[in-house]
């Protein structure tokens, strides 16, 4: 394992330690709203904290991008971009799906990327140029070939609802020609399970860049691909250097998301 996912992968355990102490104690979450149906609790902001401090013991000439403001402008040429807990809604109605999301830009480019779901133990991890995995077994996406009996996931735009009306006709179009589609509240574990093949792809808009930049990694290693709505490269690089600008993400195996893409489209 290269040394900074070794250190990454120890940040999202003591992370997932604090998480899985604090969703067994949920009366006690001192819950603050950041905006409409987006909330933060004590839990994340500890959560991301832990993750610093484990990552800065090795590695304090780091800078952080956290969602919960942890952010820490120091080497550029190492950032590290974290949510600490990933799909805090559920987390807060004590439904077990969320995730620790934890990635590395290397020079403005993906390096390392860990996502641990802390509930069922499962850990995500991948270097640039080394391949995916779970629990150590190698990850692949999967080969369909059309949208016909696929399983996709998305989400809708709880925050932004001017977009719902147009996000709502590319949920028919995309649905009428697959399978069936999953909407499960965390979207680093999405393109996590479309990593590891039980997704066929994935897409949604308003995605921030602690969203999915360990996920993007997951995929790309897995032999997936990873674009906006058009169907261009990298919507994680444009959410960095312009947020809010990212004009959507949709990901899967190259076949998938040219099918997602032409009806987004």
């Amino acid at each position: 394992m290269h040394p900074m996912l070794n250190i990454a992968v120890r940040a999202a355990r003591a992370a997932g330690n604090v998480i899985t102490r604090g969703f067994e104690n949920r009366d006690d979450l001192d819950i603050q709203s950041k905006g409409a149906q987006d909330f933060v609790t004590k839990i994340d902001k500890e959560a991301e904290a832990t993750i610093i401090n484990k990552i800065q013991q090795s590695f304090p000439e780091h800078s952080f991008i956290g969602e919960e403001g942890g952010s820490i402008t120091n080497n550029p040429d190492f950032t590290w971009v974290i949510d600490p807990l990933d799909g805090t809604s559920n987390f807060i109605a004590g439904i077990p799906h969320f995730a620790v999301s934890i990635a590395l830009l290397h020079k403005g480019k993906l390096d390392q990327a860990v996502v641990f779901d802390p509930i069922r133990g499962e850990l995500f991890a991948a270097s640039k140029g080394g391949g995916a995995q779970l629990n150590g077994y190698r990850l692949r996406c999967t080969k369909a070939k059309d949208l016909s009996n696929t399983i996709l996931a998305t989400a809708l735009p709880f925050r932004n609802k001017q977009d719902l009306d147009q996000e709502l006709i590319n949920f028919g179009k995309v649905f009428k020609d697959a399978g069936d589609i999953r909407r499960s509240g965390s979207a680093a574990l999405d393109l996590a399970y479309v990593a590891a093949g039980r997704y066929d792809g994935y897409w949604e808009k308003g995605l921030k860049a602690w969203d999915m930049a360990a996920g993007e990694l997951l995929v790309k290693e897995s032999g997936g691909l990873v674009t906006d709505y058009a169907g261009n490269n990298d919507p994680l690089y444009d959410e960095l250097k312009q947020p809010n600008s990212a004009n959507g993400l949709v990901a899967g195996n190259p076949r998938v998301v040219q099918n997602i893409v032409k009806r987004l489209k």
